[in-house]
């Protein structure tokens, strides 16, 4: 009566995990081979087809127990392992556990226990968290929060030089919509579109930027109390990365390593200088706002870098071009660090 009852359970297991199964085929089997090992252990392998013959000769043991994903046990009780396969190709694997007095049955993501240990049999059916799949192919939206800066011959132009940038205040923001291919296990190449805003805050605000025939001009505003002076500018940008994902690699989910680096290309959508100063005598706030389309490049190019852990995400840039006219000067290459969210 037991093995009616199984077998009625396990069709209806097999039916809610993996819809209508196409049974194997009733033909008569070629062949089968019988692998003994320790003391009991047994695998059998029905082979009805050569191309499958010839392929299991290539795996090795490990291989095989990935496939058919067999679970371990510590156990003394025989495991059955059955692979169900549809006319799309979809497989399920089915295994049977049986122990003196306990049965357990297992499909996908549901397990049915059978327990006869005591006066009354107890039927317990467990289901495991689904299993998230890496699709081939998807789309996602990212937002950046980070802190501009810029090189000036490969150092940060100091606190004493009228444009060196003041950490605190110099902010970039970016917002991208973003494709990503799966090239393979763990590989990808992501590409997008997006804009970003670049800010760059003096570290001493008495200086205004001011553009002119001449060029570019830092003036110190004695005449004025300045307590603010920033460039900013913004860009539509074009990306694209090589990422890696060593947790999806190694089957550890976001418990891994992710890294990435691509080439990154934008032209400029506005820019303007701002400062904000009060008189001398003690008036109020008041800003002067200049355009900076003179001075700032129509264009920008460099290479993007990503360093990921868990839920935690951070991105740098760099500028192969400078930030204004080759024309004039300084020649400073913005460089910008933050989060992705």
């Amino acid at each position: 009566m037991k093995k009616y009852v199984l077998a009625m359970l396990l069709m209806a297991l097999v039916e809610l995990a993996f819809g209508s199964p196409v049974l194997p085929d009733p033909r008569p089997v070629n062949d089968s081979i019988i692998v003994e090992f320790g003391n009991s252990g047994k695998m059998v392998f029905v082979v009805d087809n050569p191309d499958d013959f010839e392929r299991l000769k290539n795996m090795d043991i490990n291989q095989i127990i990935r496939e058919l994903n067999i679970p371990d046990t510590k156990n003394n009780g025989e495991l059955t392992v059955i692979e169900i396969r549809q006319k799309d190709g979809h497989k399920e694997i089915v295994s049977i556990y049986e122990d003196v007095g306990e049965t357990e049955v297992t499909v996908g993501r549901y397990k049915l226990i059978v327990d006869e240990t005591g006066n009354r049999t107890k039927v317990k059916l467990e289901t495991s968290p689904k299993e998230e799949k890496d699709p081939s192919f998807r789309t996602y939206f990212n937002t950046d929060i980070g802190i501009n800066s810029y090189f000036e011959s490969g150092t940060i132009p100091g606190a004493g030089a009228a444009y060196g940038p003041k950490g605190w205040g110099s902010w970039n923001v970016g917002f991208h919509w973003m494709a990503s291919q799966r090239l393979s296990k763990g590989a990808y190449w992501d590409f997008g579109l997006g804009v970003s805003w670049y800010n760059f805050k003096l570290d001493n605000p008495r200086y205004q930027v001011i553009g002119s025939e001449n060029g570019i001009q830092f003036v110190n505003r004695t005449d004025v109390n300045g307590f603010k002076s920033k460039i900013s500018a913004s860009y539509l940008n074009a990306l694209t990365m090589f990422k890696v994902d060593f947790g999806k690699i190694n089957d550890t989910g976001r418990n891994g390593l992710r890294i990435g680096i691509g080439p990154y290309a934008g032209y400029r959508l506005g820019g303007r200088s701002k400062f904000v100063y009060r008189e001398l005598n003690g008036s109020g706030r008041k800003k002067e706002k200049e355009p900076a389309g003179s001075y700032l490049n129509n264009f920008r190019y460099g290479i993007r870098g990503e360093v990921g852990f868990k839920s935690v995400t951070f991105f740098t840039t760099y500028d192969f071009n400078p930030l204004f006219h080759q024309s004039l000067s300084p020649e400073l290459h913005p460089v910008s660090f933050g989060i992705v969210f």
